[in-house]
C-alpha cells in the first residue's frame, strides 16, 4: 500500500526535526505558532544542549484546540466504524514507517537509549494504534428482553472532545494508550505534551494528521499550572485522560470534578517483585535487571523498585545482580551498545541522588553502586545515574515506601511467604507486582493477595495493547491498553426504549 507523502522523510536526523517541529502546536491539522508568544527550552539530557524551543501554551491557544476538535468530533462520530478502523489501521502503517525516525527524536529529548529502549517504544506505538484499529466494529450495545411490547436495547456512543495529559516516561506508548481508543470510539482528542519530552509526540500527530481530518487529533505543549489546569477545566473537555504523579493526580481530578467530567488516571507505583527460594537464581538475575527498569534509569511507573528475595539465596542473588548491573554500559544514547540511557531533567536528576543520600545515611543500609558513569564529554556533563542496590533497608523506610523514579532498588530477605505478602501489599501503591517460582500452588496464591492491578508470575514484561493495565489505590483510576478501556473510558451508554404497539 503507498503512504502518503511526508515534508520529512523517514530517517532525517533528530536535530533537524527538532529544528523544524521548533515552536509549533498542532492545531486543526496544521504546525503553528502560539498565541501566548512564550516558549519554553528542550534539553537534551545526555549532553544539557539546547535541542530547540516549544511552546508555552495559553488560554488562547487551548480554546483553539479544543474548538478546532469540537467542530472536527460532529463529523467524525457520523463516520461509519468500519471506516473509522480503517484509516486508523493507515495511521499504523505509516507510523511504522516512521519508527526508526521516532525513536532518534525521542532518544533526543529525553536521553533513553536507542537500543534498549526508544526503538521498542516506537514499534509498541504503532502496533497499539493498529490493535485498536481492529476493535473497531466491535463497539456494540446489546438487547434487553424487558418486555414483549417493547424494543429495549442500549448503543454506546462517543463521549465527544476528550482531553489527554501525557507524561515523559514513555510519551509515545502512552500517547498512544489514549489517542487510539479515543479516536476509534468516534472522539476528537487534544493533548497536552510534557514540556521534557513535546517533539516526538508531535512529530506522529503530524503524521497522524496526513490521513485524519483535520482536528480529530490536536497536541498543544506547555506546563501542567499554565496549560494542563486550563484544559482539564474547560466546559468542552467532556472526558481528561491522565498519566503522572499522584499528587498532580490529585489536583487534575479535583479540576475535573468541578464540572462532573469522567477521569482516567494512571498514577504512580512502588512495586514489589518476590523471589521464593526454589527458583533459578540466573534466569530470575536476568529478570530482575529487566524489571528494575535500570535501562531507562528507573523512570518506570512498573519499575521493581522493592525486591523481596528469600533469605536462603540472598547473598547469592546479590552478587549475581550486582555483577549483571556492573556490565550495563551507560553512554550516548545514540550508541548501539549502550545499555542505560539519562534522568530527564536536572530537577529530577537532583531528587533522584537526594534520595540516594538518604539512603546511604540510614543505619546499618548499604548501596551498592554499580556500572560506570561516562568520562567523556559531552557525555560527562550528562544527567547520568549509576544505579543503586540498597540492602540493610527494612520495608518501612522511605526509600521502600515513596516513588524515587530513578535508577534505584531496595532488595530485602524474608522467610515467611505470609510475611512477604503482608510487606509487599504495605504501600500506598498498587499498580504492578511479581512473584518468581516454581510452586504452582505458591504462585496461585500470591496473584490473589497482591493488591496490585498489574500482577506477573516468572516474567516483568512492559504494557502491551491487549493486556488491561491500571492500578489499585494512590495508583490510578480506571483501566488502559484494552478493549474494555475503549468501551468504559471512551463510549457513553444510551438505553433505548420503545413501544412496539404505539
Amino acid at each position: 500500500m503507498s503512504l502518503p507523502a511526508t515534508k520529512i522523510s523517514p530517517m532525517s536526523s533528530p536535530q533537524d526535526l527538532a529544528k523544524y517541529l521548533e515552536k509549533k502546536n498542532l492545531i486543526d491539522g496544521k504546525l503553528v505558532s502560539p498565541q501566548s508568544g512564550a516558549y519554553f527550552k528542550v534539553l537534551n539530557p545526555a549532553t544539557m544542549e539546547t535541542v530547540c524551543e516549544m511552546p508555552q501554551s495559553g488560554a488562547s491557544d487551548v480554546e483553539s484546540a479544543i474548538l478546532s476538535a469540537e467542530k472536527a468530533q460532529k463529523a467524525w462520530k457520523e463516520v461509519s466504524a468500519e471506516k473509522r478502523g480503517r484509516l486508523i489501521s493507515q495511521c499504523a502503517d505509516l507510523l511504522e514507517a516512521h519508527q526508526e525516525e521516532l525513536a532518534q527524536l525521542m532518544t533526543l529529548e529525553t536521553g533513553k537509549a536507542i537500543r534498549t529502549e526508544s526503538r521498542l517504544e516506537a514499534g509498541v506505538f504503532a502496533n497499539s494504534f493498529r490493535y485498536y484499529a481492529g476493535l473497531a466494529m466491535e463497539i456494540k450495545g446489546e438487547t434487553i428482553p424487558h418486555s414483549p411490547t417493547t424494543l429495549t436495547m442500549t448503543v454506546r456512543e462517543p463521549i465527544g472532545v476528550v482531553g489527554a495529559i501525557i507524561p515523559w516516561n514513555v510519551p509515545l506508548l502512552l500517547m498512544a494508550l489514549k489517542v487510539a481508543p479515543a479516536l476509534v470510539a468516534g472522539n476528537s482528542i487534544v493533548v497536552k505534551s510534557s514540556e521534557e519530552a513535546p517533539l516526538a509526540v508531535l512529530r506522529a500527530a503530524e503524521l497522524i494528521n496526513s490521513i485524519l481530518p483535520a482536528g480529530l487529533l490536536n497536541m498543544i505543549s506547555g506546563d501542567g499550572p499554565g496549560t494542563g489546569a486550563i484544559l482539564a477545566t474547560h466546559p468542552k473537555i467532556a472526558k481528561l485522560t491522565f498519566t503522572g504523579s499522584v499528587e498532580t493526580g490529585k489536583i487534575v481530578y479535583g479540576l475535573s470534578a468541578q464540572k462532573l467530567a469522567p477521569v482516567t488516571l494512571e498514577l504512580g507505583g512502588k512495586s514489589p517483585m518476590i523471589i521464593c527460594e526454589d527458583v533459578d537464581v540466573d534466569k530470575v538475575v536476568q529478570g530482575a535487571v529487566t524489571s528494575m527498569r535500570f535501562t531507562r534509569q528507573g523512570q518506570s511507573c512498573t519499575a521493581a523498585s522493592r525486591i523481596f528475595i528469600h533469605a536462603t539465596i540472598f547473598d547469592a542473588f546479590l552478587e549475581k545482580l550486582k555483577a549483571k548491573v556492573n556490565a550495563l554500559k551507560m553512554g550516548n544514547p545514540f550508541d548501539e551498545t549502550t545499555d542505560i540511557g539519562t534522568i530527564i531533567s536536572p530537577a529530577q536528576y537532583e531528587k533522584v541522588l537526594k534520595y540516594i543520600e538518604i539512603g546511604k545515611l540510614a543505619s546499618g543500609a548499604k548501596a551498592h553502586t554499580c556500572s560506570q558513569l561516562p568520562e567523556k564529554a559531552p557525555f560527562s556533563k550528562g544527567l547520568y545515574i549509576q544505579p543503586v542496590l540498597f540492602t540493610g533497608l527494612s520495608n518501612d523506610h522511605q526509600l521502600a515506601q515513596e516513588e524515587i523514579f530513578g535508577p534505584v532498588t531496595c532488595l530485602i530477605p524474608w522467610k515467611s511467604f505470609e510475611d512477604v505478602i503482608q510487606m509487599a501489599n504495605d504501600s500506598e501503591y498498587g499498580l504492578a507486582a511479581t512473584i518468581w517460582t516454581n510452586d504452582l500452588c505458591k504462585a496461585l496464591n500470591a496473584v490473589h493477595q497482591l493488591e496490585a492491578g498489574f500482577v506477573q508470575v516468572n516474567q516483568n514484561n512492559v504494557v502491551m495493547p491487549g493486556l488491561s493495565y491500571g492500578g489499585f489505590k494512590s495508583s490510578g483510576l480506571g483501566k488502559e491498553a484494552s478493549f474494555e478501556a475503549m468501551i468504559d473510558h471512551f463510549t457513553r451508554k444510551k438505553t433505548i426504549i420503545m413501544n412496539l404497539r404505539s
